[in-house]
């Protein structure tokens, strides 16, 4: 991308509009306002997979989102597909020519990535236990990254991330959708104008319901898959389709429980609206696998507390199993208490309700707003690639780093089975080696965390 700064910053007014205000677009590029390659922005997504019924040609999943939603945001096409499971190719491609009007080369080896002078953008929607390498070497190779979330696997890992996007300047969006939308900032800013009160504590739910895995026998690695590049930094192990194919996230190897997967969007809300910019100074966490008589190595209860320097507790709870939701597989919301009534986020929006007996208060949806009106985190993104703006970032990497913390917190403590004190300025346990030890991981050569980034 040879596009100055200037151009990014003002594209849209010089290109999108010509000729009384008529849109002027190419058609052999579907989302594309000007002729000019220089006004565009060309993206390698990496991740394609998501639900192992789909795999024979189908893309499903977070890859899935990546793609629809970046073409909805004018200059951007897909210039590469990457994904270790070259089985996948024939329908991505066909999708990503039908929605850009242009067919995406296809890579197995997220390395051969790096070296391509066309690709401006890489964005990762891999296993978890890929994401920090992936950030790190895109980094160190001059591209920009929107990554998933949790953006890491471990807490050591978010750091290096951190200190990698400052070294080499570049724009990183942490992939949780909760920033980007217009009531639930709404949401946060009526916290943080003091109009909820003082808030004391706060937790989220992630009720969701997960079918068995079972047993499953390992196999042969099946044509198509290239096995070792899939576990990567982690542990080499026999090919088995249930550490493979969205099942992966059940597995201490290469997933970070469902506190990652999906309780990291209530706790990333929750330190957002109570503008928690530290770690907590106390962690416990109690749960186990119950019921349950299959492969998954992870818990299926988790209840975290995390007691921060002021006082302040919020709770995470996750469950995987039959609960209360009201007739639904799925209840995650999050919840703020204070002295003067309580409040509920979900990804839509915010509710309130004030004194004794409870009395609505204040209340916004996304649907509230315009749809024109409707902020994402792609376009977002993509508009602070543009400008090199990293402060208007919705979600910049400290953030998702800050986020991601909490769940791998709550993860040690459980692991350790007791009650944690940590440094946050640190981010290491008070003399605590066996803790200490689980901040990190042992990595598979070369597929190595750098000491220095």
């Amino acid at each position: 991308m040879k596009t100055t700064t200037i151009s990014r910053r003002g594209f849209i007014n010089k290109s999108a509009f010509a000729a009384g205000g008529a849109m002027v677009a190419p058609a052999y590029l579907k989302n594309m306002i000007t002729n000019s390659p220089n006004e565009r922005i060309n993206i390698a997504v990496a991740g394609i997979s998501g639900d192992r019924k789909l795999v024979r040609g189908m893309i499903s999943g977070r890859g899935k989102v990546h793609i629809n939603t970046y073409a909805e945001i004018p200059n951007v096409t897909i210039k590469t597909i990457c994904d270790v499971d070259e089985r996948l190719f024939p329908g991505v491609t066909a999708t990503v020519e039908k929605l850009f009007g242009s067919r995406p080369a296809t890579e197995v080896d997220f390395r051969k990535l790096l070296d391509n002078k066309d690709i401006d953008v890489i964005s990762i929607a891999t296993p978890d236990h890929w994401h920090a390498l992936m950030t790190i070497w895109a980094c160190q190779a001059g591209k920009d990254i929107y990554v998933e979330k949790p953006v890491c696997h471990n807490l050591s890992e978010g750091r290096k991330m951190v200190e990698a996007a400052r070294k080499y300047n570049r724009i990183i969006q942490s992939g949780i959708c909760y920033r980007s939308s217009k009531a639930v900032k709404e949401g946060v800013k009526f916290v943080h104008d003091g109009k909820l009160g003082k808030v004391y504590m706060a937790k989220g739910i992630t009720y969701r319901y997960r079918v068995p895995i079972e047993h499953v026998p390992d196999s042969p690695i099946p044509e198509g898959v290239h096995w070792d590049l899939f576990l990567g930094p982690a542990p080499y192990r026999p090919f088995n389709e249930n550490r493979y194919i969205y099942q992966w996230h059940w597995f201490w190897d290469t997933g970070t429980t469902e506190f990652g997967n999906n309780g990291i969007y209530r706790m990333d809300t929750i330190r957002w609206a109570l503008n928690k910019k530290t770690h907590p100074v106390k962690i416990h966490c109690a749960g186990g696998k119950f019921v349950r008589d299959d492969d998954q190595e992870v818990p299926n209860i988790m209840i975290a507390n995390y007691e921060y320097d002021d006082g302040t507790i919020i709770q995470n709870e996750v469950r995987s199993l039959c609960t209360n939701t009201e007739g639904k597989d799925d209840s995650s919301d999050c919840f703020l208490y204070s002295d003067q009534g309580w409040m509920s986020f979900s990804g839509d929006g915010y509710k309130t309700y004030f004194g004794t007996k409870n009395e609505p208060g204040p209340a916004r949806s996304e649907n509230d707003f315009p749809v024109e009106e409707r902020s994402n985190g792609w376009k977002n993104f993509i508009d602070c690639v543009r400008s090199r703006r990293m402060e208007d970032l919705d979600n910049d990497i400290l953030e998702g780093h800050m986020s991601a913390a909490l769940g791998h917190l709550g993860v040690i403590s459980y692991r350790t089975g007791r009650k944690l004190v940590f440094n946050p300025e640190a981010e290491k346990f008070v003399k605590d080696r066996e803790a200490d030890k689980l901040l990190t991981r042992n990595y598979r050569k070369p597929y190595v965390i750098p000491v220095s980034v």
